[in-house]
């Protein structure tokens, strides 16, 4: 795989479907398509992904050789949902056939996108070797529910959405979750949320899961209960709370009592967050934020350089 090329990236990422760091963009048109049902079809197919939470791959051909027997159109598109569903075509029954297998592999990484000649991963599609295919990943953009506004959890949420996240902070306490407090030009797109009940206000936020994780950095026991119980129902990518050892403990003995599924239970990180020996509440914010990323990325959260010791 090869990052995708400058030239490339001019041409068939500006107008039309940007697929780059989980961010999905719908043009007015694509340009590059000479078949306008197509298109629609397609990105009417990503509207709903996006809604559903699911996850696809894009697959536009970026370049073909001169000798062009299958008449193979520049920008065809092809989209393979995670489910193996197409929609859309490359221009050749055996392309997108070979291209499907491709696209699962790719799912299986963590990229966002990369570029393939046919030849690396179908050798038996001699015709095709040399064709170059842009592959994407559609899927929306990553959710953060932080369950309270107090100093941690203000800096994660500002923290957040420097990073692209989609942050919705929850609080009781109005006086912390007012716009005043967030108002610049990059949290102006985090979602402000006076939460009437912990627990209804998590699970509205977490929606069916995917792609979401949640920060529970309320200001006491009775909180964390109603918003990790809220959570585990609603079975996010990532749990973490905050607190000590002991703090945490209580809350997850509290939920195992009742008879909380364990496999969950066991999912939770608490306390939340990578060892930076973090103090500041946005050192802490940024421990919390990495472990997020990691678990995300697949990350261990290690040092880089430990393969020198």
């Amino acid at each position: 795989m090869r990052p995708l090329p400058a030239r490339y990236r001019e041409r068939f990422c500006t107008g039309g479907l940007v697929c780059y760091a989980n961010r999905v963009i719908l043009g007015a048109d694509f340009e590059s398509m000479n078949n306008q049902a197509e298109s629609k079809s397609i990105s009417e197919t990503i509207r709903d992904l996006l809604q559903s939470g699911s996850t696809a791959v894009l697959i536009t051909l970026l370049d073909v050789p001169e000798a062009n027997p299958n008449r193979l159109r520049v920008g065809a598109k092809l989209l393979i949902e995670q489910s193996s569903e197409r929609t859309g075509s490359l221009g050749d029954s055996q392309l997108d056939n070979a291209a499907a297998p491709q696209a699962s592999t790719f799912l299986q990484t963590r990229d966002d996108a990369g570029t393939f000649r046919v030849g690396g991963f179908a050798p038996g599609l001699v015709e095709f070797t040399e064709v170059l295919l842009l592959f994407e990943r559609v899927e929306a953009e990553p959710h953060l529910v932080i369950a309270g506004a107090g100093h941690v959890g203000a800096a994660l949420a500002r923290l957040a959405a420097l990073l692209g996240y989609r942050v919705t902070l929850i609080d009781d306490r109005g006086e912390f979750v007012t716009r005043d407090l967030f108002a610049s030009a990059v949290e102006q797109g985090i979602s402000l949320v006076v939460a009437e009940s912990w627990s209804e206000a998590v699970r509205t936020a977490i929606g069916n899961g995917r792609g979401a994780s949640v920060a529970i950095v309320t200001r006491g026991h009775k909180q964390d209960e109603d918003c990790l119980r809220a959570a585990i129902a609603a079975n996010p990518d990532y749990i973490g709370m905050i607190g000590s050892k002991r703090r945490t403990n209580i809350v997850l003995d509290k939920l195992r009592g009742e008879g909380a599924e364990k496999e969950r239970l066991n999912r939770v990180h608490a306390p939340i967050g990578l060892d930076l020996g973090a103090v500041s509440p946005e050192e802490v914010a940024l421990a919390i934020l990495a472990e997020i990323v990691a678990t995300r990325r697949g990350g261990e959260g290690g040092s880089l350089s430990n393969w020198r010791r």
